[in-house]
């Protein structure tokens, strides 16, 4: 049995859709007869195109202007939704998804379940999937109280794929009174320099972990990385120890990554580092340790040490350009 009506809250960078958003879509047409989209941002309507060909009928945009997005933005939607009643509203795991979505479960009075992996229907209700205890187990929770239910999904969650639907229909919105808290601006930005793939979006990850030995070696791991037209990750162990920074982290506090290629430099395979990157397609594992957790979900697994191994891949592919 499908729902009536689920909306999705769209993010977007560059102009274009997040990968994130384009995933809830793609998971909300297989659910719900109707999908919708809500942005605050500006130029919403440029979005409406690649919205509507991932599922949206409809894109509800409202521009906050200069102020900070989450207060103005849960007001506007919290009015829409009392208006429109949606059986769902679904936000990415983001900054500003969980800002947003924590701003209106407030004023609608409605639990946020986090962290999802999995979205299914049971009968009429919604059925979420959640990793606990550090990812140990998984389980799955009922939605059952009034609605809207509220939900934050982890990047990678759902596959993003197009319908080749026509562009959503824009409803451009005013944007409703968030009080004192909706009178905080945003006075600047800071972008952090980029060469090559983000994580989230590489065809090929490396990461280096504790096995590393030292915060120099990370070198050699965006050297392998930048060779293989990739993006380079890290293990908790190693943004804790300060090596990285945090942007890198891979794992349950960190990025969720699903590339066709994660190669674990020097990883054991804590159950944190695993939940953000065990859905890759291919996993190539290099540590000297034999009884290494991560050794269990690798496709390919090299007993060696990592300043022996890598630096050998390293020249092979250097010989081959």
């Amino acid at each position: 049995m499908t729902l009536s009506k689920i909306w999705v809250v769209a993010e977007a960078a560059g102009g274009k859709p997040s990968s994130l958003t384009l995933e809830l879509l793609t998971r909300a047409r297989a659910l719900a007869g109707t999908v919708e989209a809500f942005y605050a941002g500006p130029d919403g309507a440029a979005l409406a195109p690649t919205l509507g060909d991932h599922g949206a009928a409809t894109l509800f945009t409202v521009d906050p202007g200069d102020r900070l997005v989450g207060a103005p933005a849960a007001a506007t939607l919290a009015g829409l939704a009392a208006q429109h009643q949606p059986d769902a509203i679904l936000f990415g795991a983001t900054y500003d998804g969980r800002d947003i979505a924590a701003r209106l479960s407030a004023r609608l009075d409605r639990p946020v379940l986090a962290n999802g992996t999995s979205l299914d229907t049971d009968g009429d209700q919604l059925t979420v999937g959640t990793a606990i205890f550090g990812g140990n187990t998984l389980v799955d929770t009922a939605l059952r109280g009034p609605k809207p239910h509220l939900g934050l999904f982890r990047p990678k969650s759902f596959p993003a794929e197009p319908a080749g639907g026509d562009p959503a229909a824009v409803v451009e919105v005013h944007v409703a009174d968030a009080g004192r808290a909706g009178e905080t601006r945003l006075l600047d930005r800071f972008v952090q320099e980029q060469d090559g793939p983000s994580l989230e979006d590489a065809p090929v990850v490396v990461s280096g972990g504790r096995g590393l030995g030292a915060a120099d070696h990370y070198a050699m791991v965006e050297s392998l990385a930048t060779l293989l037209k990739g993006a380079a990750g890290a293990s908790r162990a190693i943004v804790d120890a300060g090596w990285v920074p945090y942007s890198h982290q891979i794992g349950q506090t960190g990025k969720t990554v699903k590339p066709r290629l994660y190669i674990a430099c020097g990883i054991s395979g804590a159950t944190q580092h695993l939940v953000g990157m065990k859905g890759s397609e291919r996993i190539l594992a290099i540590n000297k340790d034999p009884e290494a957790p991560i050794f269990s979900i690798a496709d390919l697994g090299i007993v060696g040490d990592v300043h022996t191994v890598v630096p050998k891949v390293i020249e092979a592919l250097h010989a081959r350009l």
